[in-house]
């Protein structure tokens, strides 16, 4: 049997206070302002616009970016990272999107990106897998870390879980 000296016992006592108030599983997620997630897409190369030229995310047509998830600004950074494409965002937490369910534009879990080019789709059908099909018809798409790529119309709905690709 080992004899106890010391420091061992006297560290954990000191950290394991500190695991408690870790956040849990169930907690909010970090949340940006609009000004704060525009610098981080700026910096990082991402664009966005809008169909009537506007950031008020209480009028439809705008793209805002309020109360948007810290994981999603990290996650769309890190897709265009990794796939190098030119990404613009159309779309993110202002009205007019679907609130059905808990994670949806509105909660800032999503953003919308513009398929202006065919990069997008070649990446992410190359290296993500098929997940199926959504009810309305759209393809989805799933990366290696979960997050979920899904094929509208006239742009990739994505729904960001965490801040990789």
């Amino acid at each position: 049997m080992r004899k106890w000296t010391g420091p061992t016992l006297l560290a954990a006592a000191v950290t394991a206070p500190l695991l408690a108030v870790a956040p849990s599983a169930d907690a909010a997620p970090a949340k940006y302002t609009h000004s704060a997630a525009s610098q981080q897409f700026r910096a990082a190369g991402v664009s966005w616009t809008s169909s009537k030229n506007c950031s008020d995310w209480n009028r439809k047509g705008c793209t805002s970016f309020t109360n948007i998830n810290r994981a999603t600004v990290a996650g769309a950074i890190a897709f265009k990272k990794a796939s190098r494409c030119t990404v613009v965002i159309t779309g993110g937490t202002e009205v007019g999107h679907s609130t059905r369910g808990t994670y949806t534009h509105r909660s800032g879990y999503k953003v919308d990106m513009s398929v202006r080019t065919s990069c997008l789709d070649t990446y992410i059908t190359k290296h993500y897998k098929k997940a199926g099909t959504r009810g309305d018809g759209a393809r989805l798409y799933k990366s290696p870390n979960g997050n979920v790529y899904a094929r509208e119309k006239h742009h990739w709905d994505i729904t960001y879980y965490n801040g990789k690709v």
